[in-house]
């Protein structure tokens, strides 16, 4: 909390004092067409996976179904939430790079709302692969602990202007974190998917999901944030690209195996079941 707090702190020490209003963000938004056109698809493809899983789950009434349902929406409803405040220059600042920094003294264009985005959206993947998986309460509050905190530290990477050194400490702490969420998901998780007989399902989202996010970290490393080897755009298109295939396409393809196949979607005895027969103990 106390990390929360002093992040919200820096966040709005940098929007106070950033010579650039936000009118001026959005007008700089606007003047870079690929720019903008990274934060647009986003929007537009969030908003219909919004009534897309809308329509899909009239017929739902199964409550753990229901449940995982939610949650799948609930990652376009932040993202296109998120995207609206990059497009709207809410969620974008100039700061000055540190000595070390490649751009050295050179202001440069952050999309700290990316991590808002992350921030929301990623618990909800997660909480979903470990429903899907048939896992417990403990490994899915665990891995929610570990994205959120390697969503905070790598914002802190994007915001420290101090020291380059930092920002480079920032991003391998946060590193860390997504490793253990790598873990649980290609361990713990597969093989309780292949005992709950979500496997061939789970196999695909997890190669989904974890590849796509392997690809956050270099794109942060390649882009101005870390090395300056690709412009904002680029680095704006590839995040852009990884959130359409890691939570548009794995929501579409979650809410239509549920909706197809809602007796597989079923917990073990440490999670709970909704469906009559699992998971319970038989009579003597």
């Amino acid at each position: 909390m106390q990390l929360t707090g002093s992040l919200a702190a820096i966040t709005q020490e940098i929007i106070l004092q950033a010579p650039e209003t936000q009118t001026e963000i959005f007008e700089h938004v606007l003047d870079d067409t690929l720019l903008t056109l990274s934060f647009v698809a986003n929007i537009a493809l969030a908003g219909l996976t919004i009534l897309f899983i809308v329509a899909m789950a009239r017929g739902v009434t199964d409550p753990r179904t229901k449940l995982i349902v939610v949650a799948t929406m609930l990652i376009s409803v932040v993202s296109i939430s998120s995207y609206t405040g990059l497009m709207s220059g809410l969620t974008l600042s100039f700061i000055e790079m540190p000595a070390g920094h490649p751009l050295a003294g050179e202001e440069v264009l952050t999309m700290w709302g990316r991590y808002l985005t992350w921030t929301f959206s990623t618990p909800f993947i997660l909480i979903v692969l470990g429903m899907i998986a048939g896992s417990n309460l403990t490994k899915i509050l665990t891995t929610v602990s570990m994205t959120i905190a390697m969503c905070v530290t790598g914002l802190a990477a994007a915001l420290t202007t101090s020291s380059y050194l930092m920002r480079w400490w920032w991003f391998v702490l946060s590193s860390a974190f997504f490793l253990v969420i790598v873990y649980v998901i290609m361990v713990d998780w597969t093989r309780e998917a292949e005992r709950t007989g979500t496997g061939d399902l789970f196999n695909t989202l997890k190669i989904l999901t974890v590849v796509g996010w392997f690809g956050y970290p270099i794109l942060w490393a390649l882009g101005v944030e870390g090395f300056a080897l690709l412009e904002v755009w680029m680095t704006s298109w590839g995040y852009s690209v990884l959130d359409i295939i890691t939570k548009y396409i794995v929501t579409v393809l979650i809410v239509m195996y549920v909706i197809k196949e809602p007796e597989t979607i079923t917990g073990d005895a440490d999670y709970g079941t909704t469906l009559k027969g699992v998971g319970t103990p038989a009579d003597d």
